[in-house]
């Protein structure tokens, strides 16, 4: 699930590639075991930089030397979370092409995102019916700045998303969300809530770039494992999610990810949760 976004707060490579847990913290439920393609991580890449400080007056390097010369290049992109070996977990949101996801979840897992991108200078758009559940968020994303607009259902406009300023639109408009009444385009990633995976809506998921996956039930569980491609141990692992772990979903891989909100974020938004 990488991809090229807006600045990060890490680099690496994270979603788009499975897992080989190791021990997680007290009391959380250890994921199945999925293969993983290993990378080191920022901080063993940097030790590979022979770079000479300022103390050493030549800083040019002979032509013989250009092959040990290593750079730590990753994806930038938002942190969602952490994987289970506490190393952040990066998702590269915003493209020069449309993106499209969903989240059967609670709407803490969609507000976490929407603060996230923010953070990164995204414009944040969230299309919903519960205006209310939206409010304190709109009011103290900014930091007295309004980057997040509350929007009718069926009345999304033209956003104008650009690479200096994309836009994320969060649809929160029930298990059975309306046609999006304007095109999608570059630099928009969408993403549609799901309070739980009904089967009428089931089909559009197959579609999608990114899916994300909290807590469900066994039958729902079932019914996204035929839509996403998901194992055997994924399925039965869903149902028994704790709150703060979401399986996200891409095309090419997936990876379960721990929701670890920042001092800040857990007060504005609380602890991880389920359902609202």
């Amino acid at each position: 699930m990488s991809g090229t976004g807006s600045a990060g707060q890490a680099r690496t490579a994270t979603t788009a590639r499975g897992y080989a847990p190791g021990p997680v913290g007290a009391g959380r439920q250890e994921p199945p075991r999925l293969v993983v393609a290993a990378r080191p991580s920022r901080a063993e890449e940097v030790r590979l930089l022979p770079v000479h400080g300022p103390r050493h007056e030549r800083h040019i390097l002979e032509a013989d030397q250009l092959s040990a010369l290593s750079l730590p290049v990753g994806d930038d992109g938002v942190v969602i979370g952490s994987d289970p070996h506490r190393r952040p977990a990066v998702l590269g949101l915003f493209r020069p092409r449309p993106v499209d996801g969903a989240l059967v979840a609670g709407s803490y897992l969609a507000q976490l995102l929407a603060l996230r991108a923010a953070a990164t200078g995204a414009r944040i758009v969230i299309e919903t019916a519960r205006p209310e559940l939206w409010s304190a968020l709109a009011q103290n994303a900014g930091g007295g700045q309004q980057i997040v607009a509350l929007v009718p259902v069926r009345r999304v406009g033209a956003l104008g998303a650009t690479a200096s300023s994309p836009v994320l639109l969060i649809r929160d408009c029930g298990a059975r969300p309306p046609r999006l009444s304007q095109p999608k385009t570059a630099w928009q990633t969408t993403f549609t809530l799901l309070p739980f995976l009904d089967p009428g809506y089931a089909g559009q998921l197959v579609s999608a770039d990114l899916v994300a996956l909290q807590r469900i039930s066994p039958q729902e569980a079932q019914l996204a494992a035929r839509v996403v491609r998901l194992g055997a141990e994924d399925v039965q692992a869903l149902s028994g999610l704790p709150d703060e772990l979401t399986l996200w979903c891409a095309r090419h891989g997936r990876q379960y990810v721990y929701s670890m909100p920042t001092q800040l974020e857990a007060g504005l938004l609380g602890a991880p949760r389920r359902m609202d």
